[in-house]
């Protein structure tokens, strides 16, 4: 495994590199604040692909958005491509988490022809929003970015203290939060700050509701395997997830026990429902 770096018109991005050069290509998307070290429990499944993960932009060790630019979805679309074009894959398998399998989902659907299979694990689309409250959310978002003073990085004085407050805002074991973690810190005066862009965690303008993200998935033309965890997360809910199924060409889906980063947690579990999938 080899820590490699992408130049693109939009910024620079980091990744990590490991696998067989002439295996399949396959490129994995991290969640919302994780980075491209939330596959390394997986990276020893993969030995037989030519493996990418991806710190998308704002995480990991990858550039920011450039000052007065925002983290718009369709966004994620162009960063993932322009890595497929850094690495010269004309066509690739895609393993998507959480945030990360929202934007293989949308990506198959628009980029057909540069995607061949489509894994993901806890997730099958973006999550929905409710038209209802669309006047609030923009409302919220606009505001976020306009009232807010600039806050200096807090400074943590070690790397317990940062993987007990990842803990505090996310459900997972705590070697998987510090395998994250440790990726997503730089060292300060005192101690360390977080690499990861504080514009991140403000809310989104807008947010496909539940019939155009249906209409988007029926665009995807690539066969698609879902793990997902039981107990599921509110927002991806058993009755949404074979809604979703149903939009599909050629989909199917396991149900594991477990939490919301079972790729980390259980990763023999999740490599044995993926890899028969991703060899075809």
């Amino acid at each position: 495994m080899q820590e490699i770096r992408l130049d693109t018109a939009r910024g620079p991005l980091a990744a990590l590199r490991g696998g067989d050069r002439s295996g399949p290509k396959l490129l994995c998307l991290h969640g919302w604040l994780d980075n491209a070290a939330s596959f390394l429990p997986l990276a020893p499944h993969l030995a037989d692909f030519d493996w990418v993960a991806l710190d998308l932009p704002g995480h990991g060790a990858s550039s920011h958005r450039a000052p007065g630019y925002d983290y718009a979805f369709a966004d994620w679309l162009h960063d993932v491509l322009d890595a497929l074009d850094a690495l010269d894959w004309p066509r690739a398998d895609l393993l998507g988490h959480s945030m990360g399998g929202a934007i293989a989902c949308v990506l198959a659907a628009a980029a057909p022809s540069r995607v061949r299979r489509v894994a993901l694990v806890e997730a099958l689309g973006p999550v929905a929003g409710d038209p209802a409250k669309a006047g609030e959310r923009v409302r919220d978002a606009v505001a976020a970015r306009r009232d807010k003073p600039a806050r200096p990085p807090r400074v943590l004085p070690d790397v317990d203290t940062a993987v007990a407050a990842r803990l505090v805002a996310s459900r997972m074991s705590p070697e998987a939060a510090r395998l994250i973690v440790e990726r997503n810190l730089r060292a300060v005066d005192g101690g360390y700050a977080w690499r990861s862009d504080p514009r991140l965690t403000w809310p989104g303008h807008v947010r496909m509701d539940e019939a155009t993200i249906q209409a988007m998935l029926r665009a995807i033309e690539a066969p698609v395997r879902v793990v997902a965890a039981d107990p599921s997360p509110p927002y991806f809910s058993p009755d949404v997830r074979e809604a979703r199924l149903g939009c599909l060409r050629e989909a199917s889906v396991v149900v594991l026990p477990g939490g919301h980063h079972l790729h980390m947690e259980q990763p023999d579990a999740v490599a044995a429902a993926l890899l028969d999938f991703l060899r075809g």
